[in-house]
């Protein structure tokens, strides 16, 4: 029998014996539409439904922990789902991020999440058909100017119902799209790739975005090849999005305590406090953000180093990570706040990075460029050195020179060297924040808004063939 997510949390914590038990139940239906050469090639739909049952045992001031997580799990699973976490928590180490759950704490509404009882939401291949029929337009458009586009978008809603033995019961339903285009040109001597997150798609410019692509193809009808080196470099939002994921990512209290990342201070304790950007720019998340909304609440499948099973159910609020240029908090856990005794600051499902009062687009930073180059798509990223942040990779789908204030061609790809961190030093200008889809971590971050930055000496330190 198929159970509701929310009478699957039920039956688990009935049937739980351990001290504590968190369960969390989710359910996520997809829609996704594919494209290729100008014609629409796929649609499908899905859904999806996973349990996770963490039993914590207690003995004292120590608690042992065990998490087993199911696809499809039917009504006369659970029971069974339940020992095997109890089993997995007797055979555990002793936890060290080890708290007392979160309760409601006062507030009726975390001890029965409004809308609590209402089905998973859902989405389906409707919410695509706007998207679909402004792509017909823009594949004609491709066609008549000897272009090609190819693609995918796919859209999501994943309710999260989250249940405990301290009282907790929250509920978070994520919309979550994107949209993904490369236009070609007919040889497929050229390429450009352009994406967007969204909610709901409604806000999705189809036309501008295959009119972006169309003006960077013209701008690689003339090549021209550099050697390696420094150059000034603007970044677009997507590009500084893929580079500010990963500085967040990297961002963990517990690592910067244990001297392992380059938030670690010499000598012990953290780096939270000091200067790290030349502009006094802001890095913050916050669950409400307009646009970017996200769960507003911890929903922790796992212990490690940056999350703690212990912490599901903490409330989350605004966090600014770095405040106009300094350091300002770090990824918490209430364990590693301990250690660090800064305050508990747990990882938020968006990122948006700012300047105060920037208003320019990336046109108004290329016509005030005197010769620099433009990136417009990072990939294979991975990091080279944690202690410095050090990150290597290629660029992609289109580099651009650019002289005299404006773009004059394509030139080859590079591999970069660079930390994200080191780059905010040699930030020189930043332009107005917006909503922005890191190409390489689409599949884990799409809630993200960033400015076009002009970054000095940006490091390509060798030439590349990828195409």
């Amino acid at each position: 029998m198929t159970l509701a997510p929310q009478e699957a949390v039920e039956r688990a914590l009935r049937a739980a014996t351990a001290a504590d038990c968190v369960v969390i139940a989710e359910e996520t239906s997809s829609a996704n539409l594919r494209w290729a050469g100008n014609t629409l090639t796929t649609n499908g739909i899905s859904r999806s439904r996973r349990l996770t049952v963490i039993a914590i045992s207690r003995d004292g001031a120590q608690a042992r922990a065990g998490v087993v997580s199911r696809a499809g799990v039917g009504a006369d699973q659970v029971p069974g789902l339940v020992a095997e976490a109890e089993q997995a928590a007797s055979e555990a180490s002793p936890a060290e991020d080890a708290q007392p759950l979160p309760g409601p704490d006062g507030d009726p509404g975390r001890g029965g999440a409004p809308g609590w009882g209402d089905p998973p939401g859902e989405t389906e291949i409707g919410v695509l058909r706007g998207f679909a029929g402004a792509l017909g337009g823009a594949f004609g458009d491709a066609a008549s100017g000897d272009r090609r586009l190819y693609g995918f978008a796919q859209h999501s809603v994943s309710s999260v119902f989250l249940g405990s033995s301290s009282g907790l019961r929250l509920r978070h339903d994520q919309p979550s799209g994107k949209a993904e285009l490369n236009a070609k040109s007919a040889d497929l001597s050229r390429s450009a790739w352009a994406g967007v997150g969204t909610r709901d798609f409604r806000d999705v410019d189809v036309a501008g975005l295959a009119a972006g692509l169309a003006r960077r193809l013209d701008w690689a009808a003339r090549r021209v090849e550099l050697p390696p080196g420094r150059y000034e470099t603007l970044l677009p939002p997507t590009a500084v999005a893929d580079l500010a994921v990963y500085l967040y990512w990297a961002s963990g209290a517990k690592d910067a305590v244990d001297g392992r990342t380059v938030f670690s201070r010499p000598g012990g304790g953290t780096r939270v406090s000091e200067r790290l950007a030349s502009l006094p720019v802001t890095l913050r998340s916050d669950p409400g953000e307009p646009g970017l909304e996200c769960a507003p609440f911890v929903i922790s499948r796992a212990s490690s180093r940056n999350s703690s099973v212990f912490d599901n159910g903490l409330p989350l609020s605004g966090t600014e990570w770095i405040r106009r240029g300094e350091l300002t908090a770090l990824t918490q856990t209430r364990h590693s706040a301990a250690l660090s005794g800064l305050p508990v600051t747990p990882a938020i499902g968006n990122l948006v990075l700012e300047a105060p009062a920037a208003t320019a687009s990336l046109d108004d930073l290329i016509s005030r460029t005197g010769r620099g180059l433009l990136l417009t798509c990072l990939w294979y990223i991975r990091e080279v050195d944690p202690q410095t942040l050090l990150l290597t990779g290629l660029t992609r789908d289109g580099v651009y020179l650019v002289e005299n204030g404006e773009v004059t061609g394509a030139v080859n790809n590079f591999r970069f060297n660079e930390s994200p961190v080191a780059m905010l030093e040699r930030i020189t200008e930043a332009g107005a924040t917006v909503p922005a889809l890191p190409r390489e971590w689409s599949d884990y971050f799409t809630r993200a808004a960033m400015p076009p930055l002009r970054v000095g000496s940006f490091n390509m330190s060798s030439v590349s063939q990828a195409s």
